[in-house]
């Protein structure tokens, strides 16, 4: 195999999701019709790295030109609530199902000793520093439901705690559409311990 194609593999292959096997079908793919999908990706991916940057405030994606972001420069925006994720992409996921109207501080990653993700990874000083400054009112942590993040979330809990300002955290449950019978123990005892009346 070409260098330049087991570096583009490998390049690939590091992104969240994608195996060596997707890794290869996209490089392939690209460099199948270079003047066009593999031009376009290139110029989109050179105009992305350009002009793009991570809010300086919540960590989502914004223009190079409006940082801070959209969101958090929103005066319709609750500056007294500010949800915790771990990644810009569940900001978009949080948008995207328009129950939240506060302010969002990502993390950039969640404690994962497996992968050698300490604190020292996570933007956990720029949250304790947000809610000392920004006169936050309630911190509601929307991380993911496995073991790392639950350890995120009581890493947290405790740093936050010092700050004494309410920390909620979503109510997990049975995904709307979805049976018992396809639920998983853990999340049927999270069901009932957050059941709520009817």
């Amino acid at each position: 195999m070409p260098e330049a194609l087991d570096r583009l593999i490998a390049a690939l292959g590091r992104l969240p999701g994608v195996g060596r096997r997707s890794a290869e079908r996209m490089a392939l793919a690209a460099l199948r019709d270079p003047e066009g999908t593999g031009a376009e990706l290139m110029a989109a991916l050179q105009a992305a790295t350009q002009q793009l940057v991570p809010c300086k405030l919540c960590g989502n994606i914004t223009q190079r030109s409006q940082d801070p972001c959209a969101l958090c420069t929103d005066p319709r925006r609750d500056a007294a609530l500010l949800c915790v994720v771990e990644e810009p992409a569940d900001i978009l996921s949080m948008e995207r199902a328009g129950a939240f109207r506060g302010r969002y501080h990502a993390l950039m990653g969640k404690l994962s000793p497996m992968r050698g993700e300490g604190v020292r990874n996570l933007r956990v000083d720029q949250l304790v520093e947000r809610v000392r400054k920004e006169g936050v009112k309630e911190v509601i942590l929307a991380l993911n439901s496995d073991v790392e993040s639950d350890a995120t979330a009581s890493y947290l809990l405790e740093v936050l705690g010092a700050l004494q300002v309410p920390v909620t955290r979503l109510a997990r449950g049975i995904p709307a559409g979805s049976g018992l019978a396809y639920t998983d123990a853990v999340t049927l005892a999270r069901a009932m311990e957050n059941r709520q009346r009817w």
